[in-house]
Order: C-alpha cells, then sequence, then structure tokens
C-alpha cells in the first residue's frame, strides 16, 4: 500500500510541473508559435536522451514508438493547439478532462481491465471541478474545435494505454527517449505551415525552450511511463486533472492573476475526484 501511494505521488509530479508550461509559453515564448515549440520540445530532448541512453528500438519497437510518438506527442500536441486556437481556454480544458474516461474504455477494450462505475464517477466529477475552475460564463463552442479536442484527448489516452500495453525490456529514460524523438521527427513536417520568425529567437526563448524540453518533456514522461508501468492507466490518467490546478495556483502566485470562491471550489472538486479515482482502485488493482 505504502509503495503504491509512494508511485501515485511521484507520478502526480508530472502533471503538475506540466501545469507551468502555460506560464513558460506565454512569459517566455511569445514569438514563437505553438507546432515550432511543440517541435523544439520534443525533438532536441528526445534527441539529447538517446544520446544518454544509447539505446535504440528494432524491428517493431520502431512502429510502435512511431505510434506512440504519433499518439503521446505528434497529434495530441498539434490537435491541442488547434482546438486552443478555436475554443477559449476553459472549453478546451474541459475536452481534455475527458481523457481519463476514454483511458477506462480504452483499457477495457485492449487490457481486458473492468470498468468500474465509481472510477468513471471520479472523472465525471474531475471534468465538473475542471469546469468550475477555468470555464467562463462566455464561453463559446465551436463544432471542429470541439471534434479536435475530444480527439486529442482521446489520441493521449490511447497512447496512455498502449504503453502500458507495449512495454519494451528498457528503462523508463529510453522509452521515454524513444517516445519523444517519434513524436518530434513526426511534428517536424508541419513546421511548413508555421509562422515563427526565427530571427527573433532570443536567449530566454532558449532558455524556455529548454525548461520545456528538459523538465516538461523529458524528465516528466518519463515520470509519466513509469507511472504507467507500475499503476494502472486508469489510475495514471486521471492525476493529469493536476495540472489545470497547478497552472491556476501558478498563475496566481507568479502572475498575480485573480482566484475566484468558484475556482477554489473547483479545485476542491478536482482533488476530491483525484482521490475518487484512486480509491475506486486500491481495493483491486490490475494485473495486467
Amino acid at each position: 500500500m505504502m509503495n503504491r501511494t509512494m508511485n501515485i505521488l511521484i507520478t502526480s509530479l508530472a502533471p503538475m510541473i506540466w501545469g507551468s508550461s502555460y506560464i513558460v509559453t506565454t512569459q517566455m515564448l511569445p514569438n514563437l508559435d505553438p507546432i515550432t515549440i511543440s517541435v523544439l520540445r520534443a525533438l532536441p530532448a528526445g534527441l539529447l536522451l538517446l544520446v544518454l541512453v544509447r539505446q535504440f528500438p528494432k524491428g517493431m519497437w520502431i512502429f510502435k514508438m512511431l505510434v506512440l510518438g504519433a499518439l503521446n506527442f505528434a497529434i495530441f500536441w498539434a490537435l491541442l493547439f488547434y482546438s486552443a486556437y478555436r475554443l477559449p481556454g476553459g472549453v478546451a480544458a474541459v475536452l481534455g478532462a475527458l481523457q481519463p474516461l476514454v483511458v477506462i474504455f480504452a483499457a477495457y477494450g485492449l487490457l481486458g481491465t473492468s470498468i468500474r462505475p465509481l472510477s468513471m464517477l471520479a472523472v465525471l466529477f474531475g471534468v465538473l471541478g475542471i469546469a468550475l475552475l477555468i470555464l467562463t460564463p462566455d464561453a463559446k463552442l465551436d463544432m471542429w474545435g470541439v471534434v479536435a479536442g475530444f480527439i486529442g484527448a482521446s489520441s493521449m489516452a490511447f497512447g496512455v494505454v498502449l504503453s502500458r500495453k507495449w512495454q519494451p525490456p528498457v528503462s523508463a529514460l529510453t522509452f521515454t527517449a524513444w517516445q519523444l524523438t517519434a513524436g518530434g521527427v513526426l511534428l517536424v513536417p508541419l513546421t511548413t505551415f508555421t509562422t515563427t520568425d526565427w530571427s527573433t529567437i532570443t536567449g530566454i526563448n532558449i532558455l524556455g525552450l529548454s525548461y520545456l524540453g528538459l523538465i516538461g518533456a523529458a524528465a516528466t514522461y518519463a515520470i509519466w511511463l513509469r507511472g504507467i508501468k507500475l499503476l494502472q492507466p486508469s489510475a495514471v490518467s486521471i492525476l493529469a486533472l493536476l495540472s489545470p490546478v497547478s497552472a491556476t495556483l501558478l498563475g496566481w502566485f507568479i502572475l498575480d492573476e485573480t482566484l475566484s470562491g468558484l475556482q477554489l471550489c473547483g479545485m476542491c472538486v478536482v482533488l476530491c475526484s483525484v482521490m475518487l479515482g484512486q480509491y475506486a482502485l486500491r481495493a483491486r488493482p490490475e494485473t495486467v
């Protein structure tokens, strides 16, 4: 029980750190477009890790890493930014919060894990909490933005489940290196549609990209993939709801943004949903 609790706490560090991406992007990378940021976040970090681990995928693992790189990075990040462009941030975040629900059904289909009503209830409470935390009354829906947001969330959901199903005989750091590199390579063709003026790159940009790549991608995804290996996919995926909570708290603490009573209520609902999601699984942990 203690080991499982510790693994949950360690894994939760990843989404909490991801919550800082908003501040880093807006404050340190305002002159770079989202796709350029994604490529420079994934590819250099992945290549650096490859140099460190000195292990490369072989045979069918090359194909599997391309699939995982697409699901966890290329498709997810591209559609995430597209939906964020078409939708208010709160709507996009609520769609992203549906990811754990998709994980529950994907794990049932691909891993044979059971669907637990309490887990589904925890996810729905989490979606409600995110809505209270971020959604504004004037939020408007855009059909293509909603579709992109849901497909993006589903992409990472299947990436989480397949990362559990396809476990190569390597360390979590090597697994991360393979996926980041594959995702970065798949994102490169999209840079032909970007608007970034490379002559405007500054030292602050490089510092921000270094943080997003080394800490926000390499370190955190190693932690995330370790958690997927040791815990159930549904237990890991619901921890992603901590990212908007972290982003909101950092915005309040660092950028002096306001924090309303409704947002505090949303935070409490999200935290309760995460704990409920873990409680739903602790009595009969999966062995897949």
